[in-house]
């Protein structure tokens, strides 16, 4: 489509409501840092939210590797983002890898994390910054910052112990441990897991689903979901309240009742 955005080292697709944004350094597994994955992750979570088109974003590695993290080999060097004093190190942070998190987090619409591979470091936090993460048997997790003697710069520790409770998040961080798919299932950090060749079709399937719903009552839900964790109750029911007087005003609901009405007389 000619309003995708132009994106370096990843790949866009947008099909039926479904963005499918595949990270395309498989040289490098697919490392955040060294390449222009984070601008292009920046760059498609700012599009998903302009273009009302996108229902739901999937996003996924090509290659071996969902992500790798940070360019060890750019640390061991000192060079790329990890050059500088403190205070030039950190501004970087915060002009760099940071705006994943703060891009990701404002996205409208439901986000998949299709994990085909290694999700290491920052590749893990990045896994754990969607809203449902759906694995292959190959794929492996580890916040493993402390076994290079760096802290989860990319904001991992916000992300993690929202998900999986703060023992669980503690216990990952502070020891390192990498850990396979199917652990990361019993720890509640992955829905699902796939055989590799069904990671994608899996994926796409839900995601079309949830594509299929009222794309402007499914953009609140998902604003009503998080904000759900930070409001207070009587708070949260007033939003609702107000979101739900959108919603009804909406010609999206009107030809939703009238789906359903017309397939209760079928029956």
């Amino acid at each position: 489509m000619s309003n995708l955005p132009q994106l370096t080292d990843a790949l866009l697709e947008l099909d039926e409501g479904v963005a499918l944004l595949t990270l395309n350094r498989h040289d490098l597994r697919n490392a955040l840092t060294g390449s222009t994955l984070i601008d292009d992750i920046v760059t498609t979570a700012h599009w998903v939210n302009q273009h009302t088109a996108v229902s739901v974003l999937v996003i996924t590695g090509a290659g071996s590797a969902f992500s790798a993290g940070g360019n060890i080999q750019d640390m061991a060097e000192r060079g790329g983002d990890f050059a500088g004093l403190p205070a030039e190190c950190a501004e970087r942070y915060r002009k760099g890898i940071q705006q994943i998190p703060l891009a990701l987090h404002d996205v409208e619409v439901p986000i998949i994390a299709a994990v085909n591979g290694p999700a290491i470091g920052a590749g893990f936090d990045l896994a754990n910054m969607a809203d449902i993460r759906i694995a292959s048997n190959k794929a492996k997790f580890g916040e493993t910052f402390l076994n290079l003697g760096i802290i989860p710069g990319d904001g991992g520790a916000w992300f993690m112990q929202r998900l999986i409770g703060y023992q669980k998040a503690f216990e990952l961080t502070l020891t390192g441990r990498v850990i396979d798919a199917q652990e990361a299932m019993e720890l509640g950090i992955v829905l699902e897991v796939t055989e590799p060749e069904e990671l994608l079709a899996h994926s796409l399937t839900m995601a079309r689903r949830m594509a299929s719903q009222p794309p402007k009552a499914t953009r609140l839900t998902k604003r009503l979901m998080k904000m759900a964790q930070r409001s207070e109750l009587k708070d949260f029911l007033d939003l609702c309240a107000c979101f739900q007087g959108m919603c009804h005003n909406e010609p999206e609901h009107l030809e939703a009742v009238n789906k359903m009405i017309a397939t209760m007389n079928r029956k």
